[in-house]
């Protein structure tokens, strides 16, 4: 059962949420504290799995005991109650690291409903943390040839100028769990490959497609040049797509307004592949 810390200055709130939690089987409440102060000592303490936090406290809010309770523990969900209706001061608890905002008066079956939503991505972060496990294994034990196709990614990576990008390793580091696991993209989105490997996975999808769409503005150039290039005719449509390559040689010419994208699932799936070929 998962491990439930309440924090609210008033004890009647208190009694109200510890009430559906046992009648619901939600979970343990582990332990309570009527002000930030003292429940950020608890919490760092007690390493609960979920903190229902109010936002307004005497000593320190909310908003501020998640962003110190975060620096010391990460893995703690935080569920944000407050009768406060202000965009802006919501706006600010879900940049601290809420996972959702209940409203007061407090309604049973929302509180029910958002624990439970809560609970799944407890279970489906512990899942993705033994998919990383096995990744470590099977890292440790790779054989001479996956290690081949790893340089075979390098290589073509560096073919179209993007080795020494921001988001090569992460490229790298993806592709090199693709090749040892035997997988492609079609069974990941691109926020649950990015997952394996980072506690923030939309900031790593970004340096990678930061990093992808300077290979395509490279072959682009490739293509403007040299429409022949063996470069450009091998990873054009094998990385990206000839519609997107040419919607970004339009752009660099300036016949067109628009740039070519980037799919991130083919291009990894793409680089993979190439990277194979390479042995």
């Amino acid at each position: 059962m998962v491990k439930i810390f309440i924090v609210e200055d008033d004890v009647n709130v208190i009694k109200i949420l510890e009430k559906i939690i046992i009648d619901k089987n939600l979970g343990d409440v582990v332990g309570k504290a009527t002000d930030g102060i003292s429940a950020l000592e608890d919490i760092i303490r007690m390493k609960p799995d979920i903190v229902l936090v109010d936002l307004l406290m005497p000593g320190k809010d909310g908003i501020s005991l998640i962003r110190e309770a975060k620096n010391t523990y990460k893995d703690i969900q935080y569920i944000m109650i407050s009768q406060v209706s202000s965009k802006n001061m919501i706006a600010k608890a879900y940049e601290s690291g809420i996972e959702y905002y209940i409203s007061k008066p407090i309604n049973a079956i929302e509180v029910e409903t958002v624990i439970k939503k809560v609970i799944e991505k407890i279970e489906m972060n512990e899942k993705l943390e033994q998919i990383k496990n096995i990744f470590a294994s099977e890292y440790v034990n790779s054989n001479d040839k996956n290690k081949d196709a790893i340089e075979g990614v390098k290589r073509v990576m560096e073919r179209i100028g993007i080795l020494g990008e921001a988001g090569s390793q992460d490229i790298i580091q993806i592709a090199e769990y693709l090749i040892d696991t035997n997988q492609n993209m079609s069974k990941f989105t691109v926020k649950e490959i990015c997952g394996l490997f980072t506690d923030n996975p939309k900031t790593m999808e970004q340096r990678i497609r930061r990093t992808a769409t300077i290979g395509l503005v490279n072959l682009a150039n490739i293509g403007i040049e040299d429409y022949m290039n063996e470069i450009f005719t091998e990873y054009s449509n094998g990385l990206y797509t000839f519609e997107q390559i040419k919607k970004e040689m339009d752009y660099i010419r300036g016949k067109g307004k628009e740039r070519g994208k980037v799919n991130i699932k083919k291009f990894l799936d793409g680089i993979v592949y190439y990277g194979k070929r390479e042995l």
